[in-house]
């Protein structure tokens, strides 16, 4: 019996089995890529936490080479929660493994900012201290810390995540080891305005990070993104002309990240210690017309 080509059952047997035939093929093709696809989402990854320790040896790193010299500078990667507590530590013996979701270099802040921060902003919109005490609260909220070195000296990297004019915008912050000033910083964007907020992602505006405070006294002062031509302090950087809202945007999740980190070094003895304490110096004593230095030996 002869197939009706034009009858209704042929048509849909005939798409039914290409649909099937083709959604075969794509699933096969997908799962063939998806090891160099994450591959690359990790390179990338690497690359972008190596650019923003902001020394010579790591700028200008290209993504395929990013993980064949990530374990070089990068030497520990920790995971703590909003705080404070440390949740994972990992020394460069420790391999990466994408399925330890405590391991800092698998958290993704993207993600935790749209699902566990963004719904408590919301709600609590206007209220800082309830939406702090709220986001204290949350197990689901954590901060990575990657402790990087280069001849001789220490770096610590952190990350952070936030809302800019249409979507998500992200980076990387490289701090001393006086943990308070800015040695690099990568910005990135998922839909800002091509030439206006898209700049966050370009050098000129990185650049003006370099050499800034987050801290001042021990007391947390986060960086400002101020609309371009003010005078600055050394907490504060120029903004992008027409870009107000990426701006404000970049203000809000460097001041709610940075500060868990800062609270964090702050009350860690461990790394406390290494900031550098400020030197008194007493030049002399004046006793019987005789100057003695503070610092001679009692003989």
């Amino acid at each position: 019996m002869a197939l009706d080509r034009d009858s209704n059952v042929y048509t849909v047997a005939f798409a039914t089995i290409m649909v099937v035939i083709v959604g075969g093929l794509l699933a096969f093709v997908s799962m063939g890529l998806s090891p160099a696809q994450k591959a690359n989402i990790s390179n990338e990854k690497m690359q972008n936490i190596l650019q923003a320790i902001g020394i010579p040896e790591t700028d200008g790193i290209i993504r395929e080479n990013a993980g064949k010299v990530f374990n070089d500078f990068v030497k520990r990667r920790i995971t703590i929660n909003y705080k404070g507590e440390i949740l994972s530590d990992k020394s460069v013996s420790d391999e990466i493994n994408l399925k330890d979701n405590l391991d800092a270099f698998n958290i993704d802040l993207r993600k935790e900012y749209s699902k566990f921060v963004k719904p408590i902003m919301n709600k609590y919109k206007g209220d800082k201290e309830k939406i702090k005490e709220e986001l204290s609260k949350s197990t689901n909220i954590h901060f990575p810390i990657f402790v990087c070195e280069s001849n001789g000296k220490t770096y610590y990297v952190l990350s952070a995540s936030g809302k800019g004019l249409w979507d998500d915008i992200w980076g990387y912050v490289g701090l001393n080891s006086d943990l308070t000033s800015i040695n690099g910083v990568v910005f990135d964007h998922k839909g800002e305005t091509p030439g206006l907020g898209s700049k966050i992602t370009e050098k000129p505006f990185q650049s003006g990070f370099l050499g800034k405070k987050i801290a001042d006294e021990n007391q947390f002062m986060s960086i400002q993104v101020l609309k371009p031509g003010k005078e600055l302090s050394k907490h504060q950087v120029d903004g992008i002309s027409g870009a107000t809202f990426t701006g404000a945007g970049v203000n809000e999740m460097l001041k709610r990240n940075l500060e868990v980190y800062y609270n964090f070094f702050k009350s860690n003895p461990e790394f406390s210690g290494n900031q550098p304490k400020e030197e008194v110096i007493i030049e002399t004593v004046a006793s019987d017309s005789t100057l003695v230095s503070v610092n001679d030996s009692i003989k």
